[in-house]
């Protein structure tokens, strides 16, 4: 019964992808009209804008992810172990609120530029708008290259060193050694770190509104929220899903490639070779690549949004809006609290299961079975890639068809007017993270202990409560800080599903950014950025400890 419910909930998280690809089998006139309409209008719009946001942010987190991972994995110098996690930081920066931040410091009347025009006497704007597709560029490059930094550094520290000197004794240069050595080693991991990049770039939504860019995911909106045409948000969402899915195909076989460069047969020894020291203009520059990164996607952006606060808490009338701010701040705890619980428990369940049925005898039926649960498997790791645009539509689209076939239901009404759709949109979209951990947590336990258990009379209820949750107990926990983290940074599911007076952190902060009320907006901000300075702090305690 319990794999049953498990492969029943593993579908209903499939449902939404479902939804958004079973829109093309209900393709009629009027929806080959719309889908005509659109390319003939604003998909070239929409193409052309993903694209020259995409590729630029590719090459953008390949030259920062490489090179900081380069200097702190492959040369030593001071400051080397304070860079290691600092460069992690921006990880807790969403670049919706690196946006805000970098908006209010650049702009016409922020400080910069009015600084510096007191300073030279000069007239007018200093610099273009950064409320731009180069802006866009920049603050995801901050953002998103420590996906591209911690794969490559991961691939370099397993063989990166031990090769560098062996090539060394072979009299290449340092610059041969990099250039010949190390970068083609790390090639698989910068692959798979810029598809996880650019996933994250095609499912963003704050940045593309706030800036006023022409996206997939901001037109998905447009179609929805603005024309009220749900086939053409369907269709939109269709085809980000297509490139997505595509995304995905290439980061998973760039991972496999990953972990066939990460053995260790044939290598030197790594407690043979150290890294190369630096020294002189070589150690200005190592600090020059890894301060960088640092400084302008998380250190200068904290700042100006402290200021801001204080700002706000300084002129406004009656102060911050304490009792507002806690109110959202509730409403995000608890939205986030239950997703992570319900997320842990499912992913906990699931791994079980398939734990169990790889034990099982090797019947006809089981393997059926079996096959099920792995391809239930399969699809609630696929829901992190899937951005919060097309995982609301998919959730709509359904909800809508079954209210126009009853119309008394109450379906609608229980989706979007209270937690419980906006719950199921976050368990869709992160169930894969919790999943991941758990299935960690289980790698560490071999599986005679589950053999000897019941050989000592243990059931599955037994061995489950008794053994395997004492022992998963760190990785359920880390699973649902991830999970509780990514609840409070999501924006696009969460503008859309969110019931009447129930507005979260992120979408305050966008809301008040959205209507040019910058310092208002940097109360909560800065509360996301705090709570997503929790994963990161674990993050890099487990690389120390590797």
């Amino acid at each position: 019964m319990m794999r049953l419910g498990i492969a029943v909930v593993c579908l209903l998280l499939a449902l939404p992808v479902a939804g958004v690809l079973g829109s093309w089998a209900l393709l009629d006139a009027t929806s080959l009209a719309t889908l005509s309409h659109q390319w003939q209008t604003v998909l070239p719009d929409y193409v052309w804008g993903s694209l020259v946001l995409a590729v630029p942010v590719a090459l953008g987190v390949v030259a920062v992810g490489a090179a900081t991972a380069v200097t702190v994995t492959l040369f030593e110098f001071p400051g080397r172990r304070v860079f290691e996690w600092a460069l992690l930081l921006p990880l807790a920066m969403p670049a919706y609120v690196l946006a805000y931040a970098y908006t209010d410091f650049l702009q016409y009347g922020g400080p910069a530029q009015s600084v510096l025009r007191a300073l030279t006497g000069a007239q007018g704007a200093l610099w273009p708008d950064v409320r731009s597709t180069p802006g866009a560029v920049v603050l995801f490059v901050l953002c998103l290259y420590p996906y591209v930094y911690l794969l490559t550094r991961a691939a370099l520290a397993e063989r990166g060193v031990p090769l560098l000197e062996a090539a060394r004794l072979l009299g290449a240069g340092l610059g041969r050694r990099v250039r010949e050595v190390a970068l083609p080693l790390a090639r698989p991991a910068i692959a798979a770190g810029t598809a996880l990049a650019l996933m994250e770039t095609l499912a963003d939504y704050g940045v593309g509104s706030f800036f006023g860019l022409a996206t997939f995911t901001t037109g998905i909106y447009k179609a929805w929220l603005v024309m009220d045409d749900r086939m053409a948000a369907a269709q939109l969402a269709s085809l980000l899903l297509a490139v997505v899915a595509v995304l995905l195909a290439f980061e998973r076989r760039a991972q496999q490639r990953l972990r066939f460069a990460g053995t260790r047969a044939g290598a030197v020894h790594a407690g043979e070779a150290r890294p190369v020291a630096l020294r002189g203009r070589g150690l200005l520059l190592a600090w020059l690549v890894c301060a960088t990164p640092v400084l302008l996607g998380f250190l200068l952006p904290v700042g100006v949004l402290l200021a801001l606060a204080w700002q706000e808490s300084r002129y406004a009338e009656l102060g911050l809006p304490w009792a507002r701010f806690g109110a959202w701040a509730w409403t995000s705890f608890r939205l986030a609290g239950i997703a992570a619980a319900c997320a842990v428990l499912l992913s906990m369940a699931l791994a079980f299961v398939l734990r169990e049925s790889s034990a099982s005898s090797a019947d006809t039926a089981g393997s059926r079975f079996r096959g099920l649960l792995a391809a239930g498997a399969r699809v609630v790791s696929l829901g992190y890639a899937v951005p919060g645009a097309v995982i609301a539509v998919g959730i709509l689209l359904p909800v809508g068809w079954a209210q126009s076939m009853w119309p008394q239901s109450t379906l609608a009404s229980i989706v979007t007017g209270t937690a419980f759709g906006l719950v199921y949109a976050y368990l869709v979209r992160f169930s894969a993270v919790a999943l991941q951990s758990v299935e960690a947590g289980y790698a560490r336990i071999p599986p005679s202990v589950d053999e000897t258990a019941r050989m000592l009379g243990g059931g599955p209820r037994r061995l489950f409560v008794e053994l395997h949750a004492p022992l998963l107990k760190r990785s359920a926990l880390a699973a649902a800080l991830l999970v509780f983290v990514d609840v409070m940074k999501e924006l696009p599911a969460t503008l859309v599903l969110r019931p009447f007076d129930s507005d979260t952190l992120a979408v305050v902060a966008f809301n008040l950014a959205r209507d040019e009320r910058l310092a208002e907006a940097a109360l909560p901000s800065l509360a996301i950025v705090a709570v997503g300075l929790l994963p990161v702090v674990l993050l890099s305690r487990a690389l120390r400890g590797r």
